[in-house]
């Protein structure tokens, strides 16, 4: 079933319901939450979104009006929504070489719009999830 089947706008889900939902992935999704709150000292905002990309409940990180990410829960793993923006980008392009093949293809075909790169991240393995985290430091440096 589909997560914004189960929560509608009016129905806000748990901590417990999103890692329920994500299942086998949930390990993952808690070390990110976990880097993302200790490294950059922020807490999630749980926000319901209509898009029709993605619709449903999603968890959203800023730092100082910045977004790091947007992360949508998915049955067996999760989404990471980071944009690598124009002052981002050459950064990211330099480092691709040291990303995973699923990021360098991810970021070829993913276009220039609206200010940067929105990418659409699977985190469905450790790697990735490293990628993951490289990509949200490119936005927002850690201290």
């Amino acid at each position: 079933m589909k997560w914004n089947n189960l929560f509608n706008d009016t129905q806000r889900p748990t901590v417990d319901d999103v890692n329920q939902f994500i299942g086998q992935g949930s390990d993952l999704w808690l070390k990110l939450l976990s880097y993302i709150e200790s490294t950059y000292n922020v807490q999630p905002k749980m926000s319901y979104s209509k898009c029709a990309a993605q619709p449903g409940w999603n968890i959203k990180y800023q730092k100082s009006g910045k977004s790091l990410c947007t992360l949508y829960p998915m049955e067996g793993y999760f989404i990471a929504l980071v944009v690598v923006g124009a002052k981002e980008e050459t950064e990211v392009e330099m480092m691709l070489g040291t990303f995973t093949q699923y990021i360098k293809d991810l970021y070829s075909r993913t276009t220039f719009a609206c200010g940067g790169r929105w990418l659409m991240v699977e985190v469905k393995d450790t790697c990735v999830l490293g990628d993951v985290k490289r990509l949200i430091a490119a936005r927002v440096k850690p201290k």
